[in-house]
């Protein structure tokens, strides 16, 4: 295959061996104008659809989902490297959460009495129009969908920024709404560059931005969207705390750790990256946690029974291989892993660090790979000390039987999501989103319906 340029084109390169699988050049200032006039004209008729008609397509497209879902599970393997076992469970995934808001956002959208002393004022729930996505790789389909899903149910259009190693499946899932019937301009993918980003938060079509990456293209992007007055959603990721006290059941901890912090390779926003654990049992967990590890298959991720396959993309890797390297440095002890694989892919070994503190770089910086800290805490108190003491707030967990004490550090532990004896989940029936620098808005539950909707006031009679 000719190679291309970064410059011109989406380049999608398979991270098991470095091999470039397609390229995409970008699109032009009129491909962008024209995609843009589709979402406008599609959202003038989509916002008078019926809510039965919404939910019908969102049920055809469960339907197609699954339908192709082979195809879409291995153009996310090849893409960016998730495991093809994890891959076919992020589409089934999809298709679930597709069902659900077809099922439940009806009533999320039901006009709400307003206590006013004649009763007749009510809060109506009005789309704004077309929604801009950026959208990352780790999560090719699930990440769009989590979004655009409620975005639809209450009557907004879609338009997709993908990042650039996962343009085929982002064209997949196009092709996907349009086998489900979806009316042209309802869902739109555009391939552009930062630039083309710039100029359709600018348009006066888009009504509203999302976006989930980096801090740093959070804060881009929130600037740009506040210089236009355009509401937005940052998703910026997170350093998350997984506290294990003394009283909790050891082998549930690790197992959930192990889970929490390797499944999709450690490529996890919401990933238990920090393992912080009460002194009294940190040894026993560190010794079981590090054999649950070990124990991980990595290879091939087209093979069904791996567990972690490469990192995305090459040059995360050796950002991650630096953070190792200086957390070493510091004082921390390797306890597995601690390299690249050796190769043509973008393998690195499953990693443990221990006697990490909250000085060093793996615990300061999120580590966005298979890399786990283990942090000692004196106590619970110390603990929750260590948990807040991050620029991040996505999500947390606590490991213990004492459920009021739990309930304690929950109310005072600065994440916008906690799980108590059971890692982070991202689920339709629960809101998901931070605080700090891992952004602001939030998504699924009837939050996520309800983020791009104009709430409108309507009272009769006021007088």
């Amino acid at each position: 295959m000719t190679m291309v340029s970064s410059q011109t084109h989406a380049i999608s390169i398979n991270p098991a061996n470095g091999e470039q699988i397609a390229h995409y050049p970008y699109e032009s200032a009129e491909a962008l104008d024209a995609a843009l006039a589709r979402a406008a004209a599609a959202a003038a008729q989509w916002r008078r659809s019926s809510l039965e008609q919404r939910s019908a397509l969102l049920l055809a497209l469960a339907k197609a989902l699954r339908d192709n879902g082979e195809t879409l599970a291995r153009s996310i393997t090849l893409e960016m490297g998730k495991p093809i076992a994890q891959a076919r469970g992020e589409i089934e995934k999809c298709a679930q959460l597709c069902e659900w808001y077809a099922a439940e956002g009806p009533a999320m959208l039901a006009p709400e009495p307003a206590p006013v002393p004649n009763g007749k004022a009510r809060i109506e729930y009005r789309p704004l129009g077309p929604i801009l996505a950026v959208m990352p790789w780790n999560f090719p389909i699930w990440q769009v969908l989590r979004g655009a899903a409620p975005a639809l149910i209450a009557g907004n259009t879609y338009v997709l920024k993908h990042a650039p190693n996962v343009m085929g499946s982002a064209y997949l899932l196009l092709e996907a709404f349009q086998r489900a019937g979806f009316p042209q301009g309802v869902f739109e993918v555009i391939n552009v560059t930062p630039d083309g980003v710039s100029r359709a938060i600018a348009d006066p079509r888009i009504a509203a931005v999302t976006l989930t990456g980096s801090v740093r293209a959070g804060m881009a992007i929130g600037a740009q969207a506040g210089a236009a007055l355009k509401k937005c959603v940052l998703e910026l990721g997170g350093s998350d705390p997984f506290i294990v006290l003394n009283d909790a059941d050891l082998d549930a901890a690790v197992q959930a750790a192990v889970i929490g912090r390797y499944q999709n390779t450690g490529q996890v926003c919401a990933a238990a990256k920090r393992l912080i654990v009460e002194q009294g049992v940190v040894e026993a967990f560190t010794e079981k946690f590090v054999a649950a590890t070990h124990q991980l298959r990595v290879g091939d991720p087209l093979a069904n029974d791996t567990y972690i396959g490469p990192m995305a993309r090459f040059d995360l890797r050796d950002e991650l291989d630096e953070q190792v390297q200086a957390t070493l440095s510091e004082g921390a002890t390797l306890l597995l892993g601690g390299a690249k694989a050796e190769g043509p892919g973008n393998f690195y070994q499953p990693t443990v660090l221990a006697g990490v503190t909250d000085q060093m770089t793996s615990f300061k910086q999120e580590l966005f790979g298979p890399v786990a800290s283990i942090i000692s805490a004196r106590d619970a108190q110390h603990a929750l000390e260590l948990a807040n003491d991050s620029e991040f707030g996505l999500a947390s967990t606590i490991y213990t039987r004492d459920l009021a004490l739990a309930e304690r550090l929950t109310a005072e532990l600065e994440t916008g999501g906690v799980f108590i004896n059971g890692y982070c989940a991202s689920d339709p029936r629960v809101t998901f989103g931070g605080v700090k620098k891992s952004g602001f808005g939030r998504e699924l539950s009837h939050f996520g319906v309800r983020e791009f909707c104009n709430a409108q006031t309507v009272w009769l009679d006021r007088n």
